[in-house]
């Protein structure tokens, strides 16, 4: 019931922290590059050019996890193989920014971190339980009581 619109914010979420990941770090590049800033005598265009490609490769990896969010809302499947590995990469890629952010950014900053977290975890474990088919609720479990399944007994022989 919440599984389908929970992976729709996660979706949308995600598809606006990549451009927004990819233009800061597109815009720090562009202010190194017109103050021909040097960090320790690196060479200024090497970080204007390093700054730049890590937006371009972050806000793809984000877009790339937001496009499996937004097939599991659409299929209302969880996320199998690849989809489910960049989903947890993800979440502790959020849980790790959010840690950072504390301390740099603020609690604000936190909070956000942790909310986007919460929502691919939660995206995760909903979706968890979808495998197996479910059953009536008046049905009888498939089993003897002691969590072994029931066998059918042996066909009779015939001499």
């Amino acid at each position: 019931m919440v599984r389908r619109p929970v992976a729709w914010v996660v979706a949308v979420v995600l598809f606006v922290e990549a451009l927004g990941i990819g233009a800061l770090n597109w815009f720090l590049g562009i202010v190194v590059d017109r103050q021909d800033m040097s960090l320790a005598g690196l060479d200024p265009d090497v970080m204007s050019m390093s700054s730049k490609v890590g937006g371009v490769v972050f806000g793809a990896y984000f877009a790339l996890c937001g496009l499996v969010a937004l097939l599991v809302a659409l299929r209302d499947r969880a996320p199998a193989g690849l989809g489910r590995v960049l989903l947890i990469s993800a979440a502790v890629v959020h849980a790790l920014l959010g840690a950072f952010t504390w301390g740099l950014v603020g609690w604000t900053a936190f909070l956000f971190m942790v909310v986007v977290f919460a929502l691919i975890v939660l995206v995760l474990m909903t979706y968890d339980g979808r495998s197996a088919p479910e059953r009536p609720a008046d049905a009888a479990p498939a089993g003897d009581g002691d969590g072994a399944p029931v066998t059918p007994p042996p066909a009779p022989t015939t001499p």
